[in-house]
């Protein structure tokens, strides 16, 4: 097992999951239903049936092919190994049937964290003035010392109400970058909650654009440019994204690049991992999932 445990959390590289130092918690601690997504039926806390005695997938190079697409778009966004070795300091749920109980409840709710840490995170490091990013830095280091807490304190965290109180930060950060940014040719329909499910936008101008929360799945994206583009909750699954330009998106996760499909010329922001099954990607490294 590698010996770094990335459990002080400070900013982005800490952010995503470092599967050698957690316990296969994603594969023990959540459900998954018989779907395109997944080959069975799994209730939350049984251990998946590809996970070893040593918290390893058997099947890992071979998860989309064997049917288990979610596996390959999940992240914890570096909240299965702060479980793990932080609020656990290192106990298994393979201890007893306490801890098991207690790290099953809480990692799912340490994984929303993490992602409004990612969020956060994004937004510090925006070209904004720094009255608004000491204050984004402060909301992250709030967030951060809850993610501290003991078991029984996380769980009684009302996670929704964590995601209100950052919200307009977010959406205030996003707004001062956005709009010196604005291309002069986004089309009309690219607003918050946009659905354009299937739709062909090869090409399409979208930098400065905030489709927060919209529907863009299948939508054919080839060459597009969203740059500046807030993409906060945007569904891209299955979107077709080949040599479209995503380095400056505004709240990109790797949750969202994981499930849409890509190739070589496709632009990402610095940090992030290229998946396996874009046509023509180099191999993922050992940093979480592999797709």
């Amino acid at each position: 097992m590698s010996t770094r445990t990335r459990i002080e959390l400070g900013r982005r590289e800490d952010l995503g999951g470092d599967c050698a130092n957690c316990f296969g918690l994603c594969c023990t601690a959540l459900a998954f239903s018989r779907s395109v997504d997944f080959p069975v039926d799994k209730a939350a806390g049984d251990p998946c049936v590809n996970l070893d005695d040593e918290n390893s997938c058997r099947i890992h190079p071979q998860l989309r092919a064997s049917g288990y697409k979610g596996c390959t778009v999940f992240d914890c966004f570096g909240a299965g190994q702060k479980v793990s070795r932080h609020t656990f300091e290192g106990r298994s749920w393979r201890d007893d049937t306490a801890t098991r109980d207690g790290m099953f409840a809480v990692f799912p709710l340490m994984r929303r964290l993490h992602e409004l840490l990612w969020y956060l995170d994004v937004a510090a490091a925006l070209p904004v003035e720094s009255e608004l990013r000491d204050r984004v830095g402060r909301e992250f280091d709030r967030v951060n010392a809850l993610t501290l807490g003991q078991p029984d304190d996380l769980l009684t965290l009302d996670i929704d109400s964590q995601f209100e109180h950052a919200r307009p930060l977010l959406l205030e950060a996003s707004a001062v970058v956005r709009a010196t940014r604005v291309s002069g040719t986004v089309p009309r329909w690219a607003r918050p909650g946009t659905d354009r499910v299937g739709v062909d936008l090869r090409g399409c101008d979208l930098r400065g654009a905030d489709l927060r929360g919209g529907l863009l799945i299948a939508a054919d994206l080839r060459g597009a440019d969203l740059r500046w583009c807030d993409v906060l909750g945007l569904d891209l699954r299955d979107a077709n994204l080949s040599d479209a330009d995503l380095s400056a998106a505004i709240y990109l996760t790797q949750v969202q690049v994981n499930g849409a499909t890509g190739n070589a010329g496709t632009k990402l922001p610095a940090g992030f991992d290229r998946p396996r099954h874009w046509l023509g990607a180099a191999p993922r490294g050992p940093r979480g999932p592999a797709a």
